[in-house]
């Protein structure tokens, strides 16, 4: 499995170490040069030290990674048993995740959906839970920079080696530059050797940690399909929410109308009403008190006016109304034409991406054929 790539480190590097000391004379005890074999120890000792980190850091990555196959699984049985949604049970669950890292990010999230309000705010899961937390998890800070430090160890000792050995050899004199051969070649050995083992464990550690990588955004990515189909709580899409606001003013609108209905009604029927009160009233009065009661007929009369007037006025406003119920249609006609000019945009937008997709992988692919060929061309210059 791609996840277990990085067991293959360590037996190579045993692998490499043994041919290191043999080739020193260590197993025949014909030990030719201390400091080679003390710089290739020191130079195999901090390539041991990177690589134990590296294996922490993976380790650690795995087991996040199958904290969310995990989670998967139990999702997937969850909903086989109970069928629909299963928001209402994972809203406060505490128990969805052992990681540390996944159960903070996991909070962090039940927290900001306990704050909304309505399905239109509601929030990814992949905001929280990400390519980016396995980063994290996976210290790929630290292991994306290791396979170019291997190959810099690998270069630093072939510096190494060949200052030693010019260090130690003389020419000034013909017949002494036989003696000085030997020592030319053992610093040519530290760096050869070293740059043979330091490229070599750049290549090996490189191919185990795009296999660890990979097969940890694979589990991710199978987390997250699993929680939006089964978890994830609908979001009212921007379609439905204007929706939703076309009927509500539908709505007010006609209830304003109903209202206007009454009022001018009710203000026709009071006229009516008050005009007869008004009348059997100024008879009466003229009967009981005779023309002293002309003045309070005429002040009545003009209150009958303003009756009227008032009810001529509850009418305008049952015709504003009506306009203004004519003005929602038309808003509602332009939110449709702006629905409708959404759905086109958004179906542009996944054109325009799809394209920016191929062009990406195509780039992809020649940026990986032009490493090809300048790694072939750096194997044929080593040579």
């Amino acid at each position: 499995m791609k996840r277990k790539l990085y067991y293959l480190l360590f037996p190579l590097y045993l692998l490499a170490a043994v041919w290191v000391f043999y080739i020193n004379g260590v197993f025949t005890g014909n030990l030719t040069s201390r400091s080679n074999l003390v710089i290739n120890a020191v130079f195999l000792l901090a390539i041991g030290v990177i690589f134990q980190l590296s294996t922490m850091s993976f380790k650690r990555l795995n087991h996040c990674a199958d904290e969310l196959m995990w989670a998967a699984d139990t999702m997937e049985k969850e909903h086989e048993r109970t069928p629909g949604c299963l928001w209402e049970k994972y809203r406060e669950r505490g128990d969805v995740f052992l990681d540390g890292a996944l159960e903070e990010a996991f909070a962090g999230y039940q927290k900001r959906m306990a704050g909304k309000r309505g399905g239109a705010a509601a929030c990814d899961i992949e905001e929280y839970i990400n390519e980016e937390l396995l980063d994290r998890v996976g210290m790929a800070h630290y292991n994306s920079a290791v396979s170019g430090t291997l190959t810099g160890l690998g270069i630093l000792g072939t510096f190494l080696g060949l200052s030693m050995g010019l260090s130690s050899f003389d020419g000034n004199d013909i017949y002494t530059i036989s003696d000085n051969v030997g020592p030319l070649l053992e610093g040519m050995k530290v760096a050869f050797h070293t740059s043979v083992y330091g490229i070599f464990f750049s290549l090996v550690f490189n191919f185990a940690y795009r296999g660890v990588m990979s097969d940890a955004y694979e589990r991710l990515s199978r987390f997250l399909s699993v929680y939006r189909e089964y978890v994830a709580p609908s979001a009212v899409s921007a379609g439905e929410g204007t929706r939703a606001m076309l009927v509500y003013q539908s709505n007010m609108a006609a209830s304003l109308k109903t209202i206007t209905d009454l009022l001018s009604g009710n203000a026709a029927e009071q006229t009516k009403g008050v005009e007869r009160m008004v009348s059997q009233f100024a008879d009466q009065l003229m009967q009981t008190f005779g023309t002293q009661t002309k003045q309070l007929g005429a002040m009545l009369a003009q209150a009958c006016e303003s009756q009227v007037r008032c009810a001529q006025d509850c009418r305008d406003l049952t015709e504003t109304v009506r306009e203004l119920q004519g003005v929602n249609g038309s808003v509602l006609r332009a939110l449709e034409n702006m629905q409708r000019q959404q759905e086109q945009f958004a179906v542009s937008l996944n054109a325009q991406q799809e394209k920016l997709s191929a062009t990406c992988d195509a780039l992809s692919g020649e940026i990986s054929s032009q490493l090809y060929t300048l790694e072939q061309m750096r194997n044929s210059y080593e040579e």
